[in-house]
């Protein structure tokens, strides 16, 4: 008889298993996860089921994206592919499987191009996931993109990507498979911890799950995240902003700045070649 997930996903065996392989007993784990030893028990044994945050340490913890942990049935691994799991490599990396994205669709059945603003931001950090907190943003259309796939504006903030300027509203295309992560390519990144960033991404995933992310303004430096720790990937599409490029900042001025983040991606690619 075929096997089928409980309502609550398989999160409770998922991290009784981890826990043991790794030789952990639940006052072990409970201690570096800041819960209590009943309460995980509680998790472990089907009892109780954790909030987004809970899922979000137990990810970390154990290197495992939280759609692992949730969704796929750890038990029926084998030897082989369990220590691939702990090696750092996740199927849901693969973009094998879907991951699920709330969204919202407008009188004539379509695809609604939802407004991510500053002030939305806090709450779209956790509230992402939420089909009630996704349906209250203010929405519009874009008659000029593909119907086929889905899209999401966010407002920027900061001078980080300059030329693109603070307050602009960014326009992006969801990712399904992170694996297509383009290297010199601008994406909106959501994770957890930092919440939405636009970013230029270096794709890193093969080399231990890593993206690298650049800023078009030489002022910031690069930073790492862990896939485990992304929830979102948007491709970036189009910006609208009603400001003027800035008279004081000259275009060759510009032109010099891009010239240097373009040296400095080639020197990232010959170290990875080296």
């Amino acid at each position: 008889m075929e096997k089928k997930e409980k309502a609550s996903g398989y999160f409770g065996s998922n991290i009784k298993l981890l826990r043991r392989r790794r030789g952990r007993t639940q006052d072990d784990v409970a201690f570096s996860l800041g819960l209590k030893r009943p309460t995980l028990s509680g998790y472990e044994n089907g009892v109780a089921q954790p909030g987004l945050e809970t899922l979000a340490a137990f990810s970390r913890y154990f290197n495992v994206s939280i759609d692992t942990l949730v969704k796929t049935d750890l038990g029926s691994f084998s030897e082989s592919q369990l220590s691939q799991l702990e090696r750092g490599y996740d199927v849901f990396l693969t973009g094998s499987k879907l991951r699920v994205l709330a969204t919202t669709v407008d009188r004539d059945n379509e695809e609604n191009i939802e407004l991510v603003s500053e002030k939305a931001k806090a709450g779209y950090r956790t509230g992402f996931a939420d089909p009630e907190f996704i349906k209250v943003l203010p929405t519009f259309q874009m008659p000029f993109l593909s119907r086929q796939k889905k899209y999401r504006t966010f407002q920027v903030s900061g001078d980080s990507m300059l030329p693109i300027p603070d307050g602009a509203w960014v326009t992006c295309e969801f990712l399904q498979n992170w694996q297509l992560i383009r290297d010199r390519h601008a994406y909106i990144i959501h994770t957890l911890d930092d919440g939405v960033v636009f970013k230029v991404v270096e794709n890193r995933l093969k080399k231990g799950g890593i993206l690298r992310l650049h800023s078009l303004n030489p002022a910031y430096e690069p930073y790492d995240v862990h896939i485990n720790d992304v929830r979102e990937v948007w491709k970036f599409v189009n910006y609208i902003s009603q400001e003027m490029p800035d008279s004081d900042t000259p275009h060759q001025e510009l032109a010099r700045q891009v010239n240097r983040l373009r040296k400095d991606v080639e020197k990232l690619k010959e170290q990875k070649g080296g």
